[in-house]
């Protein structure tokens, strides 16, 4: 993730402790700074016809002005908000699922459902962001197309994050709206059924600014007597650990904005894709948690969302062929997470695909 001025680090403790979600911000002048070499961005009046702004200076590579992160964040949310509307209508009635795995050769029992719900508000989110941002692509879960490979701004969208949860009424769904700028997430939003005030809403943030939770900042209290946290994992982990409790949402957009409000003190991913985590890493990034990748046999800090290098059929490798291991979560938790941690193996595999995440 694009950091922020360095602050002094906490020397791990003997457990992941939960603290204050309130987010450490970067100046407003800094804007978010892109190491990729390349010109300034011209004034919004002149990309998108919106208000106008200045551009940011140039520093060693592409920045983002604060205005336009400040749009990119708002617009997100917004679109949330619509995709919540859409899902909780669809609470009262019946809705048609498919399994994308039914009738392929040697898939077993049919897994990874997609409602009629989830085909709508991703229409709808399409829609509505070829008219704001028609020089933008889209990466969504249900549409099986590639992204334009020139384009710099990418939304990476999964319109209904745990459908196997939605469509039997299990109230653990969510709602992923995220902006990548040249592979790097810079602004997101997730409507989450249920969130750290038990009521549904929607966390966001964008690069250099606050966690947010329907328009108010983040501020979760620590309690100072609790001795075990909590930890997302696949399912078929297993359930405890030394210092927390492990859970199963079903939900990898629920579990990184459960990590950025200071409810889970890690999470980790194995089997996810770009649409999954493009949003949440902006929220966990905000909150001032960390995110590692998995290079080789090491842990990396995650920077951005590149291509494979290659794909089993004959063509190039896109975003959408992204799927890597993934942890998020606070300095101390994940340190805590690498001395432990290893690949499912292949039950805890199996298990996960079943739940269809």
């Amino acid at each position: 993730m694009l950091p922020c001025p360095a602050s002094p680090t906490r020397s791990p403790s003997s457990r992941p402790r939960r603290p204050r979600a309130t987010s450490r911000r970067c100046s407003p002048g800094d804007g978010a700074w892109l190491a990729s070499p390349s010109r300034s961005l011209p004034p919004r009046s002149e990309r998108d016809g919106s208000v106008t702004g200045e551009a940011e200076p140039q520093r060693q590579g592409r920045l983002i002005g604060t205005a336009l992160l400040a749009d990119l964040e708002a617009t997100a949310r917004e679109l949330a908000e619509a995709a919540a509307a859409e899902i909780t209508a669809a609470l009262g009635r019946s809705v048609s699922v498919d399994y994308k795995t039914e009738g392929k050769p040697d898939e077993g029992a049919p897994t990874d459902p997609v409602s009629e719900v989830d085909r709508a508000v991703e229409a709808m989110i399409r829609e509505r962001l070829a008219a704001r941002f028609p020089d933008h692509a889209i990466l969504g879960e249900e549409q099986d197309d590639a992204p334009l490979p020139d384009a710099e701004y990418l939304w990476a969208i999964d319109p209904v994050d745990g459908t196997t949860n939605f469509v039997n009424r299990y109230p653990l769904f969510a709602a992923s709206v995220g902006v990548l700028h040249e592979g790097v997430p810079v602004a997101g939003a997730i409507w989450c059924s249920a969130s750290h005030g038990l009521g549904p809403g929607v966390y966001h943030a964008h690069h250099g600014g606050p966690l947010g939770f329907d328009g108010e900042p983040v501020e979760t209290v620590e309690n100072e007597g609790v001795r075990r946290s909590l930890s997302a994992v696949p399912g078929g982990a297993p359930g405890r650990a030394a210092s927390w409790d492990n859970r199963v949402t079903g939900s990898a957009a629920i579990e990184c904005a459960y990590v950025a409000a200071g409810i889970f003190t890690t999470a980790q991913f194995w089997g996810v894709h770009a649409w999954d985590l493009a949003a949440g890493l902006v929220l966990v990034e905000a909150a001032g948690r960390e995110a590692l990748i998995r290079e080789g046999s090491t842990w990396k800090p995650f920077e951005r969302f590149v291509p494979p290098a290659r794909v089993r059929e004959d063509r190039t490798p896109t975003l959408r062929d992204w799927s890597r291991p993934v942890l998020v979560g606070t300095p101390e938790g994940l340190t805590q997470l690498r001395e432990r941690i290893r690949r499912p193996g292949i039950i805890q595999r199996a298990a996960r695909r079943l739940r269809g995440r």
